[in-house]
């Protein structure tokens, strides 16, 4: 855990790659909230940057010295190693210090995607995660806690949930601060649940039942893909289902407690502050 806590303030321009995305967003807040430079990176942005067109690169990387690297909509997504190896190749011709990577945990194709940052002769750091809280807020499942029921092809496999601000705050670590240079940082939450557990902490901050209900696999793909969801979030949720959710996770890890110097946040804080947001709030 780096000791340096001041640092950041001569820190140079950051590139948020996934700017308006689940943790990329809460990146460009904290680094705002800080007074450092920050650039977001995303289609809308100006200038934009599109992973599918890499002439938008150069645009974006020019003056930066951090760049924080989010790939949607998983890197297990085939061609994501080759996006990720011309990126941080420009990067590092545009001067480019200071890479730090979002990465999946237990996932071999993002562990690939990692090697090459490591390799790239920036300053890296990887931040691996697993399954978020913030799916049941602002992500596929939040229409289910609306409706009582989470469905899913789930069992009783055990994981640990992360919050996503606890993977922010890591993220800014790394992206402003001494000593976090080749670290890899698995973050998880502080206790290990199922999709029952889920449950039954949303029902306990919301105030009503919600339930888990086992569903088979194809239903549940099927599903997705009848929502008109793209076809690349379909195989990312077939892929999420079937190899992330196989036990193999099922270990919690203290990369929050590294990275921070403090405990990540329970699922049932989470559950507390949304519930009280309103965003699950349903019609009477």
């Amino acid at each position: 855990m780096t000791t340096q806590t001041h640092s950041s303030d001569t820190a140079g321009l950051t590139l948020v790659i996934g700017g308006t995305g689940k943790t990329g967003r809460r990146v460009v807040e904290r680094l705002q909230a800080r007074n450092l430079p920050v650039r977001i990176g995303s289609r809308s942005a100006v200038p934009a940057f599109d992973w599918h067109n890499e002439a938008s690169w150069d645009a974006s990387l020019a003056g930066v010295d951090a760049i924080y690297i989010t790939y949607t909509p998983d890197l297990a997504i085939p061609g994501a190693t080759d996006a990720i190896r011309a990126l941080v190749t420009r990067a590092k011709a545009q001067g480019v210090k200071r890479a730090v990577i979002l990465s999946g945990r237990g996932e071999a194709e993002a562990q690939a995607c990692e090697q090459i940052v490591m390799e790239s002769g920036l300053e890296w750091t990887v931040v691996r995660a697993s399954w978020f809280n913030q799916n049941f807020s602002e992500g596929a499942f939040i229409d289910m806690v609306h409706a009582g029921e989470i469905a899913l092809p789930a069992g009783d496999t055990p994981e640990p949930f992360v919050d996503v601000d606890d993977i922010a705050d890591v993220a800014v670590a790394a992206l402003t601060e001494a000593g976090h240079h080749g670290e890899v940082y698995e973050v998880t939450g502080p206790r290990l649940m199922t999709f029952h557990d889920i449950a039954t902490e949303l029902s306990r901050a919301t105030g009503r039942e919600i339930r888990y209900t086992e569903i088979p696999h194809d239903a549940f793909i099927d599903a997705v893909a009848a929502s008109g969801a793209p076809k690349d979030v379909v195989w990312i949720m077939d892929y999420l289902i079937t190899t992330v959710l196989d036990g193999h996770n099922a270990n919690l890890t203290h990369g929050v407690q590294r990275a921070l110097g403090r405990p990540p946040r329970d699922f049932a804080d989470y559950a507390k502050a949304v519930a009280a947001s309103g965003v699950w709030d349903v019609a009477a």
